[in-house]
Parts: structure tokens; C-alpha cells; sequence
């Protein structure tokens, strides 16, 4: 297996642009997958052909059974898994890094004291900020999903190709009949159950990686969501409803609404003078007869 360093470096740079699922998902692939396959697994799986034997002396009889048994090593097609679930993240830091740039450029525009073009107005930085952090909107966002969604497929198809080419488990012997072999030879594998162990953990990670990639989709699907409902609620200005009175009543009443106290007002104003004048007949009545 060749040098992990220059991937592992490119990798890096992706967690500083990522959500916090996505780093703990390059962790997982730092520690967990490149780091247990260049340890541990070469080494079980370093004498994977010269420990295939086979009960037969016929020549090339054992190479023919080998070929069947094992289409790929194991080791190639985890190498050729990580590689392929990489490569989304790449490009994805592809697009960070091109976005970055263009941002840059436009701050030392915006920093120059004789803005070029003639005084023409120059966008503002949209996806960065004065440090150089991303924020993942727009069609960084877009970005970031399909490149999850794209890892999700991958990581899944490889999931279900390991399975429908040797299966999880290994098995210590394997039946053989393929010419050249003269009759149906049986072949045995060394260190079955160590092999058996690896197959089961890297199933185990894919699987977590597997499960953290569609975490962080809902998670940036969830969080979009709440951003556009939080938008929607916003306090709207007009001249019936100004800021603040949002949901109340109008601060200028309508005709009907003047009309209708109006005679409100007018009622009770007559209801008043009613109860005076008889209030004050009685206290003439009152006097006359106390005289």
C-alpha cells in the first residue's frame, strides 16, 4: 500500500470547512480506517496468496483457485473503498478553495483605496469571513450535500460488494473446480479467524461512516429549516402595521370603527343627560315640599 500522507494532508484541510459531524466522520476515517489498514491489516494479510494452499500438485492449479476465491484482496478493495469515499471531500475542497480565492481577490479590491472598473459597485464576501472561516450556505451548501450524498451511495455500493464477493466471514476451507485442476480440489486459507476479525471491524467503521454521512445530511437539511422558519417569522413593516404592533390592532382605526364609537359615545352621553334632568327634578321636588 502506497503513502497515506498526501491524502491524510488534503483531508486535514477539509475539517476546518466542515460541520461537526463531518469532522468527527474524518476522524473515524483518520484513526479507524487508514490508520488500523496500514498497521494491522497488512501485516495479517501479507502472506494472503503464499498461505493458500491447495491438495493437489497439478500446476497453476492453486493460482485458478485463488483468482476464484478472492476476485480482489481484501486490502485493494479497502485502499480502493477510502479512495473512492475521499474523493467527494476533495472535490468538494476543490470548490471551498476556489470560492476562498475569488473572496480574497474581492477584499483587496474592496481594501484598495481607487476601486478598479471605474467606481463600479464590487459584491461583498458572501461565504467568508475577515479570518478566512467558511460558512456553509448557498452553493457551498449545495456542495457539501451532494458531495454526502455521493459518499452515502459509495460507501453503501461497497458495502454490498464486499458481501457478494467473499461475504464477511472467512471461512477456512474452499471447494475448487476449475480447470486446470484435474477434480474438485479443496483449498484452505491461513489464519481464518484473525481475517474474520479485520473483515467484521471494517465493516463495522464503513458502517459508522455510513451512518454519520446520512446524520449530517438530516442535520444540514434540519438546520435549513429552522433558519427558513426563523426567516419567515420576522417582524414585517408597513404603514397599517409598524414595527412593534405586529398581530395587534391597526394604529389608524377605519371609517366603521369611527362610526361605531361615535355612536357609542353619543348613547351614553344621552343616557348621562336623561339621568341628570330627572336627578334634578327630584331635588326641585324635594325643596318645594320641604318649604
Amino acid at each position: 500500500m502506497g503513502d497515506w500522507g498526501f491524502l491524510s494532508s488534503l483531508l486535514d484541510k477539509v475539517q476546518s470547512h466542515s460541520t461537526v459531524i463531518g469532522k468527527i466522520w474524518m476522524s473515524v476515517l483518520f484513526l479507524f480506517r487508514i490508520m488500523v489498514l496500514g498497521a494491522g491489516a497488512e501485516s495479517v494479510w501479507g502472506d494472503e496468496q503464499s498461505g493458500f494452499t491447495c491438495n493437489t500438485q497439478q500446476p497453476g492449479c492453486e493460482n485458478v483457485c485463488y483468482d476464484r476465491t478472492f476476485p480482489i484482496s481484501h486490502i485493494r478493495f479497502w485502499v480502493l473503498q477510502i479512495l473512492f469515499v475521499s474523493t467527494p471531500t476533495l472535490i468538494y475542497l476543490g470548490h471551498v478553495m476556489h470560492v476562498t480565492h475569488k473572496e480574497n481577490k474581492l477584499r483587496e479590491q474592496l481594501a484598495s483605496p481607487v476601486p478598479p472598473g471605474g467606481g463600479k459597485t464590487i459584491k461583498r464576501p458572501k461565504y467568508t469571513d475577515e479570518k478566512g472561516k467558511v460558512k456553509i450556505k448557498g452553493n457551498l451548501l449545495g456542495s457539501y450535500l451532494a458531495q454526502l450524498l455521493v459518499k452515502i451511495v459509495i460507501e453503501a455500493a461497497f458495502i454490498v460488494g464486499q458481501y457478494y464477493l467473499y461475504g464477511f466471514i472467512m471461512v477456512p476451507m474452499f471447494p475448487c473446480s476449475r480447470k486446470p485442476c484435474p477434480f474438485t480440489v479443496e483449498c484452505y486459507m491461513s489464519r481464518p479467524t484473525e481475517k474474520t476479525i479485520f473483515i467484521i471491524f471494517m465493516l463495522v467503521v464503513a458502517c459508522v461512516s455510513l451512518f454519520l454521512n446520512v446524520v449530517e445530511v438530516f442535520y444540514l437539511l434540519c438546520s435549513r429549516l429552522r433558519c427558513r422558519r426563523g426567516r419567515s417569522h420576522r417582524v414585517v413593516t408597513s404603514a397599517e402595521q409598524p414595527a412593534g404592533l405586529r398581530g395587534s390592532a391597526p394604529l389608524w382605526p377605519s371609517v366603521e370603527d369611527t362610526l361605531r364609537q361615535n355612536k357609542v359615545n353619543l348613547e351614553f352621553e344621552s343616557g348621562q343627560s336623561i339621568a341628570g334632568s330627572l336627578d334634578g327634578a327630584k331635588e326641585d321636588k324635594r325643596l318645594l315640599s320641604g318649604h
